[in-house]
């Protein structure tokens, strides 16, 4: 059930970066750093990382560093955004927010140390992958994370608030706060498996698609989900005039879109045949997920 493989595949990934964070030198940041990252969230993007893995039949093992480098970088624009200065949100994770419980000057600094740790996770001696590999996994790591993806991503969806925006508009912004960061989820796995080129620029479109199937999914339940479930404030993106396609279609319609996404999606991986099973259901469940 994909249920309990996210949650066994969570696991493994906060034992990994648990063990991460305690080889180093300690610090005062270190508890609002594990508290950002650790217990709690799906740790979706993992899971992503780990089914794409199984259709190239890499070890998940080899796949760890990059696992938990995502997870960093997700959970540090989650401290990020729930600023008072952006989102301005109480409730991560079934939990209180990272500048709720430590204050707003560690929370800015818990979240920018979780952005550097994400890269000494793939520069680490022990991640045993060729240097060629590791410097353009780093490169675009880089380009996901910044004024080129999350970070630009999250900047536009500030700006489009109150604002009519285009269909194109909008998706763009959601490729960008999101789909970039999946995007680089399924490139890692092809080059760690050193494939070719054309098979990775492959791998980059549809970890894309999956990243905005994702935030569509994320955009339905903040309408129709409940802060139970999913852990965070729902019914926000109206109050605060979001940018939204069910804002622009309703939410009918762009269901529909979402829907006709995810199909394109599973028919892109028919070529996998069984190895893709894994990633098959997880798409599966994006779209229908309660939390």
């Amino acid at each position: 059930m994909i249920k309990n493989k996210l949650v066994k595949n969570a696991n493994k990934i906060d034992s990994f970066i648990k063990d991460f964070i305690n080889r180093q030198k300690k610090s005062l940041l270190v508890t609002p750093m594990k508290y950002g990252v650790l217990s709690g969230g799906k740790k979706i993007r993992s899971s992503v990382i780990l089914a794409v893995g199984k259709i190239y039949k890499i070890n998940p093992t080899k796949l760890y560093n990059i696992c938990g480098a995502v997870e960093c970088i997700h959970s540090y624009s989650l401290i990020h955004d729930d600023l008072p200065c952006m989102d301005n949100d109480k409730l991560r994770r079934g939990k209180l927010t990272t500048h709720i419980k430590f204050g707003e000057s560690t929370a800015v600094l818990a979240g920018n140390s979780l952005l550097t740790l994400a890269f000494e996770m793939i520069s680490d001696e022990k991640f045993k992958i060729k240097n060629d590999y590791k410097l353009l996994i780093i490169k675009k790591l880089a380009e996901c994370s910044g004024h080129t993806g999350i970070a630009g991503g999250q900047e536009l969806d500030l700006k489009y608030e109150n604002v009519k925006k285009s269909f194109k508009e909008i998706i763009n912004m959601q490729k960008e706060k999101t789909g970039k960061l999946f995007s680089f989820c399924c490139f890692a796995v092809g080059q760690v498996g050193g494939k070719k080129r054309s098979e990775i620029n492959k791998l980059i479109k549809i970890g894309e698609d999956i990243g905005l199937l994702f935030q569509l999914a994320d955009d339905f339940l903040d309408i129709k989900g409940s802060s139970k479930n999913t852990g965070k404030s729902v019914k926000k993106d109206k109050k605060k005039g979001k940018s939204t396609i069910i804002n622009l279609l309703g939410y009918e319609n762009a269901y529909k879109y979402a829907n006709n996404l995810k199909k394109n999606i599973l028919k892109k991986l028919t070529k996998y045949g069984s190895r893709a099973n894994e990633l098959i259901s997880l798409i599966n469940f994006i779209l229908i997920r309660k939390y």
